[in-house]
């Protein structure tokens, strides 16, 4: 218990109803009240649901003070504010926060000038605005006065005792005790009580910059949640965002400076929740066994995601959610930030990458080049010139009945099972159905064409992270990537991924078979590499010195030895010595240079050209892995998916790539 909380309980057994008139050890001693009274300096809080339990966040200094003003003016009925970077709109008539780009449950705005700590936190929570006002003009009433022992009572019959300005508290009411009008003392432990936020322990941020530079579109992977925390894309890609204001805080702390730079907007793309908005849910239900729920629940609003992509009919309604998603904020984006200049990247998390690539694969650029896509299987060419199902019925003189087939959502796979029975059901006649049934049965292992939409601008670059895209190329036939094969509209490409990640592939040995080469190691946003690593590097060197030199120096030996007791063979040992030494000579120098200095020849090495999916550069880049996480592999494995969110190097390697195509480089290059 603390000592003001101490104080409390003892103010409250010794006079658990004092007057106005009494004499308190709390009170302040010759108070000059009428000069003390300064009004209180509001903030503005909107109340948040974490883990299933009201919280109540406070705005940053920004855009509390632009919220302030906005009361101030007095025309608050219909004033919208927008807040946290514009991703949120404020209606102040309303006292509610809502989200702009995507779904979100409104949440309550409260101008807050009065608080009270929780219950089982150490969290403040700040009174409504009608009562705070109550309060403050309490207060400034007892001030001017110079009278204290102030007692109120909150329109929920809850006590609250003023006793001096840095003694107040709150009692709760028990059941049953204000009926027998029962003292404070009797109803429970005392709250404290705060007036002004600068009396409360919460963190309260600057604000973020105003300029974007660059907007970044992120989709997520499998299921609703995107980490460990089951937090939402919506709640991960805001991490993401606040990791990215620190760094470039740190890392282009000069071009901020020289206002050269403002910040990059993250957005999130939601696809899983349109998905299963479609009705799957209650078909998978009724098909799903009662045994194990929550892990066949689990599996069906996850890792079904994957079958789903793979299904030309639900692929369809993914791939046409994530593209219309994108144009639809960024058309949004414009509209709310006119003057933005910069240019839009992607990124994509698990599954979203592999989305991203085959929304990519089959864009078109401004000029209709097709060429691009001459060394991808027919699973990345554009489908928009294969004949549709109505085209192919209007061939066989069924078009009459595509209708149905659209209506009722069957696909071709659906319809080479169908039975006779099940066409006339359908109100097919004879002859028609015999047509339909022989067509698609000897088609039954074709596929539905995806139509893959149009993105209405060209990303600058795409981030893949902990991605399964090599793997799935693979599965779909690919053995190899052209080297002159490049996205027709997006220029670059970085597949970021975590050593232990078991979703993660790499995409570089599919543009060059033939060579062997580890992928590109990220740096630690802190610089060098993580002291772990280092160390392992140094011993594995170290080992590699002393094995050279032990077999050195055994093979030294073995020759003294096997030439002293045999004199009659020292002159043709040595005349085999001379032939031979000139060639171990030439070996030596090479090998002792070869293991002491491994660093420096690769260094000097000529730059590993991987064909122009990234325009030139290389594509693979893994991250660093904690020391803890290297003690054991599998233990970490699905924490090595979900780790990116939060990962400083992953975002650090993403702004250092936006920035240089603008011609902004880090403060001090990372190695």
């Amino acid at each position: 218990m603390s000592s003001v909380e101490s104080q409390q309980e003892q103010s409250s057994q010794s006079d658990p109803s004092p007057s106005p008139n009494s004499c308190s050890s709390f009170e302040l001693l010759d108070m000059d009240a009428g000069s003390l009274y300064e009004p209180v300096s509001p903030h503005w809080f909107y109340c948040k649901i974490i883990d299933s339990k009201e919280t109540w966040i406070p705005f940053n200094s920004q855009d509390s003070q632009q919220l302030e003003e906005a009361y101030s003016s007095g025309k608050d009925c219909n004033t919208i504010v927008p807040t946290d970077g514009g991703r949120y709109d404020v209606h102040l008539g309303e006292r509610m926060r809502y989200a702009v780009y995507w779904d979100e449950l409104a949440s309550e705005v409260r101008r807050c000038t009065w608080f009270y700590k929780g219950d089982k936190d150490n969290k403040y929570v700040p009174y409504s605005e009608s009562f705070s006002q109550v309060l403050e003009e309490t207060y400034m009433l007892a001030v001017t006065l110079d009278e204290w022992k102030k007692k109120l009572e909150s329109p929920n019959r809850e006590i609250i005792i003023l006793h001096n300005p840095k003694l107040m508290v709150h009692y709760q009411p028990v059941a049953g005790s204000d009926e027998w009008g029962s003292a404070p003392a009797e109803q429970g432990r005392p709250r404290t009580v705060k007036r002004g936020v600068e009396n409360i322990s919460v963190d309260i941020h600057c604000g973020e910059p105003l300029q974007i530079d660059h907007l970044v579109f992120v989709v997520h992977g499998i299921g609703p949640a995107c980490d460990l925390r089951f937090r939402s894309i919506v709640q991960c890609v805001n991490d993401f965002r606040s990791v990215s204001l620190n760094l470039l805080q740190t890392h282009f702390k000069k071009a901020q400076e020289n206002q050269q730079i403002g910040r990059v907007e993250f957005l999130p793309v939601n696809w899983h929740s349109p998905l299963h908005s479609t009705g799957v849910d209650v078909d998978l239900q009724r098909i799903t066994l009662p045994s194990i729920n929550r892990l066949r629940h689990f599996t069906n609003d996850t890792i079904l995601d994957v079958f789903f992509y793979n299904s030309p009919t639900y692929c369809q309604t993914i791939v046409d959610t994530v593209a219309s998603e994108m144009n639809r904020i960024y058309i949004l984006f414009l509209q709310r930030n006119p003057d933005f200049k910069g240019s839009v990247s992607i990124a994509g998390h698990s599954l979203g990458s592999l989305i991203l690539f085959d929304i990519l694969t089959n864009q078109k650029d401004s000029l209709g080049d097709t060429d691009s896509k001459k060394d991808l299987p027919s699973i990345f060419m554009d489908q928009g010139d294969t004949p549709t199902l109505e085209e192919e019925l209007r061939k066989l003189q069924l078009s009459e009945f595509f209708s149905i087939f659209e209506k009722e959502k069957i696909d071709k796979e659906a319809l080479a099972l169908c039975t006779d029975k099940d066409l006339q059901e359908m109100g097919i006649p004879l002859g028609p159905r015999k047509k339909i049934l022989n067509y698609f049965r000897t088609r039954k292992n074709s596929m539905v064409p995806v139509k893959y939409p149009r993105l209405i601008y060209k990303p600058e670059i795409f981030f893949a992270f902990g991605s399964p895209i090599g793997m799935f190329l693979t599965v779909r036939g690919l053995k190899r990537i052209d080297p002159n094969y490049r996205f027709p509209t997006c220029k670059g490409f970085f597949n970021i991924y975590h050593p232990f990640d078991p979703v993660a592939y790499r995409i570089e040995p599919m543009v060059v078979p033939g060579a062997e080469f580890e992928p590109m190691l990220i740096p630690h946003h802190k610089g060098r590499k993580r002291m772990h690593l280092e160390l392992r590097e140094g011993l594995t060197r170290m080992s590699m010195d002393l094995k050279n030199n032990l077999l050195g120096s055994l093979r030294m030996a073995w020759k003294s030895f096997t030439r002293a007791p045999y004199p009659a063979l020292q002159a043709s040992e040595t005349a085999e010595e001379t032939e031979a030494e000139p060639e171990s000579n030439s070996e030596k120098p090479s090998d002792v240079n070869t293991e002491e200095n491994p660093v420096p020849v690769k260094e000097e090495a000529p730059p590993i050209h991987v064909g122009m999916l990234n325009g030139g550069q290389r594509i693979d880049y893994v991250l660093q892995e904690k020391p803890i996480e290297s003690f054991n592999e599998y233990l970490f494995a699905l924490q090595s998916h979900l780790c990116y969110w939060e990962s400083e190097d992953t975002v650090l390697l993403v702004l250092k790539e936006i920035y240089q195509t603008q011609g902004i480089f880090l403060d001090q290059p990372l190695q």
